[in-house]
């Protein structure tokens, strides 16, 4: 009886404190989509309350404006481009490095792009910013080249100890059959690892399109190049800040990475799971 008490209080503690972690996130979100059908004089009423009605004048007027077009292009652009380039990159280089692990240089580069993920990211900026000036590539080319450089030390990591988890008796066959080892990685290897694809694809698509302070860094010279995050915060000016309409470009940038996430939020939990523990 006293065990069935106990994981009576525990199952009621756990229901509140999933309640409360639910209600932090998406009441932020709630906000975000009622203020974004509000007019500015309406919000400032009551920033809280439902509105009053279904007022579209901030989408049609976020819709007209011609620079809102040319950001969402460019987050499109650059967002493609590095997640093609990473996964082209990341899953080849984890592959040398986990059938090669043995030797002493594969396992230096394995450990010296590891060291990535303890460095945090403030540290760096000043002197990749400086990198980057010195090289002229404060453009969408140099943007997109970082975020392949800094997505291999989390991706490597996950998928090298994926890959060395699978048995290699496959991958020897495969060599007896007459495969070379190029054919043996797209044949072979690249199917086996399409859940640590599809968690490096989501995660760094989350990244990417949200990510601000690299644009902030990288982009600041030109506004034509702006992403959608930079954009989003020319809402604040020194004195005011539209943020009804600045809510709408949120709900707006919010909504494909939303369904991507909930759409394949199964693969990062299997692929993060499968990735920490084997090798």
């Amino acid at each position: 009886m006293k065990v069935n008490r106990d994981t009576l209080v525990w199952s009621f503690l756990r229901t509140i404190l999933l309640a409360c972690g639910l209600i932090l996130i998406l009441f932020p979100l709630w906000l975000v989509v009622i203020n974004s059908f509000k007019t500015l004089e309406e919000a400032g009423r009551n920033f809280f309350a439902l509105p009053s009605g279904l007022n579209l004048d901030n989408f049609k007027e976020l819709f007209t404006n011609s620079n809102y077009w040319i950001f969402l292009r460019n987050s499109l652009k650059i967002t493609v481009i590095s997640i093609l380039l990473i996964l082209l990159l990341v899953p080849a280089v984890s592959y040398a490095i986990a059938r090669n692990f043995s030797r002493k240089y594969y396992k230096a580069v394995y450990f010296y792009l590891l060291m990535g993920l303890f460095i945090p990211s403030q540290v760096i900026m000043l002197p990749v910013t400086k990198m980057m000036t010195k090289l002229n590539m404060l453009n969408h080319a140099g943007l997109i080249i970082l975020y392949a450089a800094f997505s291999l030390t989390q991706g490597v990591f996950l998928f090298v100890n994926y890959i060395r988890g699978l048995p290699y008796e496959i991958e020897e066959s495969a060599q007896i059959d007459g495969c070379s080892v190029f054919q043996t990685y797209v044949k072979i290897v690249l199917p086996l690892v399409k859940p640590m694809i599809s968690t490096i694809l989501i995660m760094d698509t989350l990244w990417i399109w949200n990510d601000f302070m690299l644009p902030l860094l990288i982009l600041n010279r030109t506004q034509s190049i702006w992403t959608l995050p930079l954009f989003q915060y020319n809402f604040k000016t020194e004195y005011s800040f539209n943020y009804t309409l600045a809510f709408t470009a949120y709900l707006l940038a919010m909504l494909p990475m939303l369904i991507i996430y909930c759409s394949g939020q199964k693969y990062i939990i299997k692929g993060l799971t499968a990735g920490s523990v084997k090798g």
